[in-house]
Parts: C-alpha cells; structure tokens; sequence
C-alpha cells in the first residue's frame, strides 16, 4: 500500500472537510458511492456538509475510503499538515487517532 502525507486539513465555505494529500490524486474516487469526491482544481478530497455524521466521522470515513480507492493509500498527518478553519477540538481528536 503506498503512503501519502496530508499537506493540508480544512473546512470549507461550503462547509465541507478537505483533505489535501502530498502527491497522490483521486479523479475517479466518486465512484466508490461513498460521498467522498476530488476536487480537480484544487486537489483534495472533500466530504459533504456533515449532516448525521461528525467531522471527524467524515474524516475517518475519507482516510477509509482513500486506502480502499484503487491500489490503495495511506493519508496520514504529519507535523507539517496545516489546519484551515478546523476548530481546536477537533484539531486535537484527529491528531490524537493519527499518532
């Protein structure tokens, strides 16, 4: 399985949780019937606005469906991923099950 450092976590004007890999690119990844898409221009994955589900649902949920999309990838964060308009707390839930 190969592995891909997160660059970036934020949420978006529109409410959706992004998620900013390294290197690695999801074009297709809609097609699982997850509600996880790739934003093309951007690139990054992103959830819906949370409805029944928390952030960091949705967080876990995108982590799950990128290692499972294709050959597989590992997202992870690291010391260097930058936290865009993600509140502390959840900040600190997502740092505490990725390490």
């Amino acid at each position: 399985m190969k592995t891909d450092p997160i660059t970036e976590i934020s949420i978006d004007a529109a409410a959706r949780l992004c998620i900013k890999p390294a290197t690695q690119k999801f074009h297709m990844i809609w097609r699982e019937g997850a509600e996880v898409h790739w934003d093309e221009k951007g690139h990054f994955l992103f959830s819906p606005k949370p409805r029944e589900w928390s952030y960091l649902d949705w967080y876990q949920h995108i982590i799950w469906v990128a290692e499972g999309y294709g050959n597989g990838v590992r997202l992870y964060v690291t010391i260097a991923t930058r936290w865009i308009d993600v509140p502390n707390e959840l900040k600190q839930q997502i740092i505490k099950m990725s390490f």
